[in-house]
């Protein structure tokens, strides 16, 4: 169901007084400035036409035949559909016990007879703009939250499909979980202290905790007889393999081009395309250098490459982590970017931690 925003909405406004004078007077006095009025001469009668069509502001008369006002704020305010509609007394009277007992049942203002046209607006206008902004406040609350919940099903939902890529390899297991945190440690720390901090986000860092599990997504069209060899690949069957990077962000942009703009599709594919470019520009596809290489890619990288080296194959063990943290000094400047080296070493208890968590 599509709903409305408040703001666009004629107010309407229930009055409950049995006199036809006053009936008379306010219908001049608000009708013509764009309020939906709603006319009843009792108090029962009223309240059951509020519950089905509740009004944005009540004007009550304090004597009313069959219940007095007081009465009938009281109702209202303990109506939880209700409770929250402004209710302005209107009275002969101008006692201050009235006034006292009027506000204490819930009331936000007390206008004395005779009405007077500029004030009753005024104050009118004055409440109507104040339920006016909760309202829309509770509808950008309501928003807000709708986007959230779809923006989670999207985001399981692509990590299911990245999932179900991964399926095909069981040597695998919890890789993606894995390099999803290793990503947002990596660009939480670059985004601190570093020459890249005033290009990394809280929108940079949700995105490629999130565009993280598609690195891969291209190996779906790689062969088994390759994908799942338990023995080093021929150079024929590397270049197959390579092919993955390509076919993934090729995918990726197909979906881009219906959605351009969108700041998470488009990382993924800098991620699937060049996360096996190197910092000397020995990788693939391109053969990319340095900070040509996107800086998603090049986070990815280092998270690939260590969660890689530590997890078992079919074919050798994992390596202990003080062995991968040396291989990676060893790749700085050559396979990767100095700058992330430096933040990994800085964060490499809770990878250590991450790999035996998501083990």
């Amino acid at each position: 169901m599509i709903e409305t925003d408040p703001q666009q909405k004629k107010a309407r406004i229930m009055v409950v007084d049995d006199d036809p004078a006053t009936h008379a007077l306010l219908t001049e006095m608000l009708v013509l400035h764009g309020s939906e009025m709603l006319f009843y001469p009792s108090g029962a009668i009223a309240l059951m036409a509020a519950e089905n069509h509740t009004p944005d502001l009540v004007l009550l008369a304090v004597k009313i035949p069959d219940m007095d006002g007081f009465e009938v704020c009281k109702r209202i305010k303990q109506n939880p559909g209700l409770k929250d509609v402004p209710v302005i007394f209107l009275s002969d009277t101008n006692d201050t016990e009235s006034k006292v007992r009027a506000f204490e049942m819930g009331g936000v203002d007390y206008i004395t007879k005779p009405i007077h046209f500029a004030e009753l607006r005024a104050r009118v206008a004055v409440h109507l703009s104040r339920c006016t902004l909760e309202s829309k406040l509770e509808f950008q609350k309501r928003m807000e939250e709708k986007i959230r919940e779809l923006s989670e099903a999207q985001q399981a939902t692509i990590f299911a499909i990245a999932k179900l890529a991964e399926q095909r390899d069981e040597d695998t297991g919890a890789h993606l979980e894995r390099v999803r945190e290793y990503c947002r440690l990596l660009a939480e720390r670059l985004g601190e202290d570093s020459p890249y901090a005033a290009y990394i986000t809280a929108e940079f860092v949700e995105c490629i905790q999130h565009a993280s599990p598609l690195h891969d997504i291209g190996k779906v069209a790689i062969p088994d007889s390759i994908l799942l060899k338990p023995h080093k690949l021929t150079s024929p069957e590397f270049e197959v393999m390579k092919t993955h990077a390509v076919i993934g962000a090729e995918n990726m942009q197909l979906v881009y081009n219906h959605y351009s703009g969108n700041v998470f599709i488009g990382m993924g594919i800098e991620i699937a395309l060049y996360h096996h470019e190197r910092w000397d520009g020995s990788g693939y596809p391109d053969g990319l250098t340095g900070r040509n290489i996107p800086l998603p890619a090049r986070i990815m990288a280092l998270a690939d490459c260590y969660d890689a080296l530590r997890s078992d194959r079919c074919y050798r063990r994992g390596l202990d982590h003080e062995r991968v943290k040396a291989m990676i000094l060893e790749g700085s400047g050559t396979h990767f970017d100095p700058e992330i080296v430096k933040a990994f070493l800085s964060l490499e208890e809770e990878f250590s931690r991450i790999q035996d968590t998501f083990c």
